[in-house]
């Protein structure tokens, strides 16, 4: 097919405003998908994302829509609908040459919205716009085409009003994305060049690849080369996703598909890397290849110690289809065997979970998220922690650097004062507002990520009744007067609790967090201290009382000194038992650092 003929498009849109239902009636409409074979959300392969209503994984798929006695080929890219997985969609917008934005006319424009549409238009995307859920009662169209004209800079009457429930006007989404989108530019003759928008391992085909070409051709007897590891790959199948794998003879310039690599990770095949042709390469690399970091920490133990070998194996496999997530092995006095486990976010965090639970059917505990922390040392050495466990002596220590974040907030104006008093109270800095629309502002905000992990956006949709919406990225490194908070049971430190934390709070959170494990901690047959230290001093105490038996209870009367010589004999006994006893911490006192209400 001409070059003429195809269009690369994908839909970007904050979550829950109907995508992946706008993509299910685009399948429908081109008779991709027959009425028997259709379900909803039928690019969302994973439960999760089902139940959720986010997209997780990317995905593709090609259409054929007849137009003017022409024949089109129209290539929807569907990218990961949230804040976490932002540098996948941004290696999905720069496979395509226009997008849908797509915007829930009863909850208008979000901070998801407006961070993907920057996102295209960095990417000197073509983007048309699409007002959706026009059937609902709720749904004020005429005020959010408004804003969404503002903000674009378009006539709000030539914005597409549709209903992807029901498919009213989605007819005109198709005829726009042929009238507006370009076509691919590309030349067949020229070294091959595909980027690699997203991956998958499958067990019998290895690595499996997606792709769009942007040069060249790659076809069953290339030797393919990815140019940012050098690693060498022969394909073992090519094609297109119709929506299902469908094998072809050869991919070229401005086609999207697939290519099954055969190799063994993810690792290998990283998203936003160049694909290229070993006997004749390309001079250089597609631009905006990085790495995409883990940003926060957790411990993963499982609940039965004979349980480890097989979340290994889990972990092991779910790595195999995510290249972002790490995990290293670690020990814990309270815990035991168990890994350290690094992701892009708290919601990456959630996914996973879920799915080793589901999925894997493993009982696990998770500890309190940390974030990654930059120690620089008094000989100028510079350490990178992920646990506070491994923070060196503090004699050594010159200064803690932590995480910050670019943070955005889209709040109706209403909710101006509680947005602007739950981020001070976070330590957030304020630095700009913007109002793109007259009743919504957007307030700009520098964050410490550790101050973002724990409950935050819970936080926020409460104090705003659900109404905003938040995006960030990472900014930089910053120093920040932390200290290291550990709690010591019977004297003992227990690492699983540690945690670091701003100077100024520790005291408050050490104290809370003494309180909430003196209510969580069974009574033991003799008394156990709780105790909070920081900065070398125990900042908080408090006492778990003995479970006591009524020694006294078969003295009827007769002189005082047969009731102290049993109490002192039961005194003995408990001394004894404290010597060897073992204080038992149930799963919730390590979650009791994450449920510590604002006081």
């Amino acid at each position: 097919m001409q070059l003429t003929q195809k269009r690369n498009f994908c839909i970007i849109a904050h979550v829950d405003h109907g995508k992946s239902t706008l993509a299910d009636r685009l399948l429908q409409m081109t008779g991709l998908i027959s009425e028997r074979d259709m379900v909803n959300q039928v690019l969302d392969n994973m439960d999760l994302e089902r139940e959720k209503g986010v997209t997780i994984k990317a995905s593709a798929v090609r259409m054929e829509y007849q137009k003017d006695g022409s024949i089109y080929e129209l290539n929807l890219i569907d990218t990961p609908g949230h804040v976490d997985f932002s540098y996948e969609v941004s290696r999905s917008l720069i496979a395509c040459e226009g997008a849908v934005l797509v915007v829930d006319a009863t909850q208008g424009i979000e901070a998801q919205t407006l961070a993907n549409l920057y996102l295209a238009l960095e990417s000197d995307l073509v983007i048309i716009p699409v007002l959706n859920k026009i059937d609902l009662p709720s749904a004020h169209a005429d005020e959010v085409a408004e804003d969404v004209g503002n903000l674009l800079g378009c006539d709000p009457d030539s914005i597409i009003r549709i209903s992807a429930k029901t498919g009213i006007n989605v007819q005109q989404v198709l005829d726009a994305i042929i009238e507006r989108i370009p076509p691919p530019s590309g030349n067949e003759e020229d070294p091959l060049k595909a980027l690699i928008f997203d991956s998958h391992y499958d067990s019998y085909k290895g690595v499996i690849a997606y792709v769009r070409i942007f040069s060249g051709k790659a076809d069953m007897k290339g030797k393919f080369l990815l140019m940012s590891n050098k690693v060498n790959a022969d394909p073992i199948e090519i094609g297109v996703f119709a929506p299902n794998m469908k094998p072809i003879d050869v991919l070229s310039a401005g086609d999207v598909g697939y290519i099954a690599t055969g190799l063994k990770t993810v690792k290998e095949c990283r998203v936003g890397d160049t694909l290229t042709d070993r006997n004749n390469p390309a001079e250089y690399s597609l631009p905006g290849y990085k790495h995409p970091k883990p940003m926060v920490f957790a411990g993963v133990y499982p609940v039965e110690g004979e349980d480890y070998d097989d979340l290994k194996d889990a972990l092991a496999k779910l790595q195999l289809n995510d290249a972002s997530f790490v995990y290293t092995p670690e020990t814990s006095q309270a815990l035991n065997f168990g890994f350290r486990c690094g992701f892009l976010g708290l919601f990456h965090m959630e996914i996973f979970q879920e799915r080793l639970e589901r999925e894997y059917d493993l009982d696990i505990v998770l500890t309190a998220p940390t974030v990654e922390y930059r120690v620089v040392l008094h000989n100028g050495e510079e350490i990178l922690i992920d646990s506070p466990a491994l923070l060196p002596d503090e004699s050594t220590i010159e200064e803690i650097q932590e995480p910050w974040m670019n943070l955005a907030i889209f709040t109706p104006t209403e909710f101006y004062g509680a947005v602007m008093e739950l981020v001070k109270r976070r330590l957030g800095i304020f630095i700009t507002q913007e109002y793109p629309s007259p009743n919504r502002v957007q307030l700009n905000f520098e964050l410490p990520l550790s101050e973002m992990i724990i409950d935050f956006f819970d936080e926020l949709k409460s104090k705003t009744r659900g109404y905003a919406s938040m995006d960030y990225s990472f900014k930089e490194y910053r120093a920040s007067n932390l200290v290291k908070l550990e709690v010591l049971i019977g004297g003992e430190p227990v690492d699983a609790l540690a945690s670091i934390v701003h100077k100024d709070s520790a005291y408050h959170l050490g104290q809370r967090l003494v309180t909430k494990l003196k209510e969580l901690i069974p009574r033991q047959l003799f008394d156990v201290a709780i105790q909070a230290s920081a900065d070398g001093r125990i900042i908080s105490r408090a006492n778990v009382k003995a479970v006591r038996k009524d020694v006294l209870a078969k003295c009827y009367g007769g002189d005082i000194t047969r009731k102290k010589k049993l109490l002192e004999k039961q005194k003995k006994g408990k001394k004894r038992m404290k010597m060897v006893g073992n204080v038992e911490i149930p799963q919730e006192a390590f979650m009791a650092i994450l449920k510590l209400e604002d006081e």
